[in-house]
């Protein structure tokens, strides 16, 4: 378990819905929490329970209830032991694009457009606006169709408007590639994903999308901004951030657990991503937990 990789996890809304809403009570869980992305945005409400955040690079517990707004293709974990005897949850999730891919670029809708760009990082909001929007995200699995829609925008745009709101992972990275062919980066994010462990030549990731590695470089960056070995180091990060909490290993073994083959480069390269050292980072969860 300790070196598991996230996942792409398929989300499938039910038949002639958009939108996934569940409510979870009690020891209901209908999967085991496990480390993963998807391109869905996820809204998570739960207002009995306890457990943690692993979001990105962040790390945190929370007591009690929680409102958490994920954005697309954000590595994050299931709240492990979030459900306990009295616990209760309702999760939303829906794709970005979910009214049309230009819906959210109309002038009435700039608020929310912000917010789904910060949700990118991942947002955890306080108290007074959880309280104030908390029965209506509950609401919302019983709503109709269209008032499910209508009933989701009102939620999004009071989030949209909240200030007491937490950056969870500033420093972080995702796996947001935009509406490319999606066929295509999802070739490359699947081998990188299953690969990042050891060294990828350049030639034997473009071969698989069928392209000479200039074409290839080109064709990364338009569509991600990022070139592919920051993609892979970033890979190697949070994974290393995985390890560092979940295990014993020493950060000399996770250094090389994850690809990487020069301590000072993975220690630079892990500054880079969460701003701090492995060591620190390994300190400051430890007085969390």
């Amino acid at each position: 378990m300790k070196n598991k990789k996230p996942i792409l996890e398929k989300i499938s809304p039910q038949f002639g819905s958009s939108i996934y809403i569940a409510n979870h009570k009690g020891n209901k869980m209908e999967k085991f929490p496990f480390w993963h992305f998807h391109p869905e945005i996820e809204l998570v409400y739960v207002y009995k329970g306890q457990g943690k955040r692993h979001i990105g690079n962040h790390i945190s517990y929370f007591n009690n209830s929680q409102l958490v707004l994920i954005g697309s293709n954000l590595a994050h974990n299931g709240f492990t032991d979030r459900l306990t005897k009295y616990g209760s949850e309702t999760l939303i999730q829906f794709k970005p694009d979910f009214l049309g891919k230009d819906f959210f670029n109309l002038p009435e809708m700039q608020s929310i457009n912000k917010l789904i760009h910060r949700s990118k990082n991942g947002l955890l909001f306080g108290v007074k606006t959880k309280d104030k929007i908390g029965k209506k995200i509950k609401r919302l699995h019983n709503k109709s169709d269209f008032k499910r829609v209508t009933g989701l925008l009102d939620i999004l745009y009071f989030l949209s408007r909240a200030k007491d709101y937490t950056v969870l992972n500033s420093n972080g990275f995702n796996f947001d590639y935009g509406p490319v062919d999606s066929k295509k980066i999802d070739t490359i994010y699947k081998f990188v994903n299953d690969n990042f462990q050891e060294h990828i030549p350049l030639e034997t990731v473009a071969s698989k999308v069928n392209m000479t590695v200039p074409a290839f470089c080109r064709y990364l960056k338009k569509v991600s901004g990022k070139t592919f070995t920051k993609i892979v180091n970033e890979y190697r990060i949070v994974h290393a951030t995985k390890l560092l909490t979940e295990s014993e290993m020493a950060i000399t073994e996770i250094c090389y657990e994850c690809g990487f083959n020069n301590f000072s480069h993975f220690n630079k390269q892990f500054q880079i991503v969460t701003g701090k050292n492995p060591s620190v980072y390994r300190k400051q969860i430890e007085s969390i937990t």
